[in-house]
């Protein structure tokens, strides 16, 4: 299923945030929540939440380091994949 990359994403993120400290980690988890809510929603996300959610995480990239840093890297991997079975741009 598509949207098991959302779920494989908010995994990913959950164990950045189990690496990192401060607010940085309170983001990351805030971000996991969100992927999970969407992976479980009747309608999935749109092109724009994708790439917003994109941006998230390119900025918590900025901030990683180490496995963290990974885990980010991760996680953006599956939302990218799963942004390419949405229908429209």
């Amino acid at each position: 299923m598509p949207r098991d990359q959302l779920t494989q994403a908010a995994e990913e993120v959950k164990h950045a945030a189990a690496e990192t400290d401060g607010e940085a980690a309170e983001r990351m988890d805030d971000l996991a929540e969100t992927l999970e809510n969407l992976a479980s929603t009747d309608q999935g996300p749109d092109h724009g939440r994708l790439a917003r959610i994109t941006h998230s995480l390119s900025e918590l990239r900025e901030g990683a380091d180490g496995a963290a840093a990974e885990r980010v890297d991760a996680a953006q991997d599956h939302v990218k994949a799963y942004r390419e079975t949405v229908e429209g741009v």
